[in-house]
């Protein structure tokens, strides 16, 4: 079990370093934008496509990577009664749990609206990439991080002790 953890740990590096490159390229695009805005008013038409393309593929390549990771921004506002208790455990592997279930529905939800973009030849304004791919790219990462999240939530529940990095 335990060279399975590994195994994943060593794959997230493949998304993350898709959406350091598309940062990257995004970064690119709007520094030459600008310039090509201001020093000779001629702007890349194609860049706000190519923004909306390139936020899509940071934000849903790292989904998954920071779920496994447990990244996620969180409140601390019923920490204390959970410790008093002994069920932060419990309560960590529910909510994971729950929240991975509950990311199911909008992932299918954005399969259906990719192949409805498919069957309309929906495509981007100026370079014409059929938005049916990147629906689809939003589509699996999403139901990646729901895998993750459920497996993660039920690694908390019954064996805890391969979550922690220490053993």
């Amino acid at each position: 079990m335990r060279s399975l953890i590994r195994l994943t740990a060593a794959l997230s590096a493949l998304p993350m370093t898709m959406a350091s490159v598309a940062l990257f390229a995004l970064m690119v695009l709007t520094f030459a934008d600008v310039i090509m805005r201001s020093v000779f008013n001629a702007p890349i038409e194609a860049a706000t496509e190519l923004i909306r393309i390139g936020i899509a593929l940071i934000v849903f390549s790292a989904l998954p990577v920071l779920s496994g990771r447990e990244g996620h921004i969180a409140a601390d506002l019923l920490d204390r009664p959970f410790e008093n208790w002994g069920l932060q455990r419990w309560r960590d592997g529910l909510v994971t749990l729950g929240c991975g279930v509950m990311l199911w529905f909008p992932a299918g939800r954005v399969v259906d609206l990719a192949y409805r973009a498919l069957s309309y030849g929906d495509v981007t304004e100026y370079l014409e990439i059929p938005t049916f791919y990147i629906g689809m790219f939003i589509a699996v990462m999403t139901y990646l991080t729901a895998v993750v999240l459920i497996l993660r939530g039920l690694l908390r529940l019954f064996a805890p002790q391969l979550l922690d990095p220490a053993t």
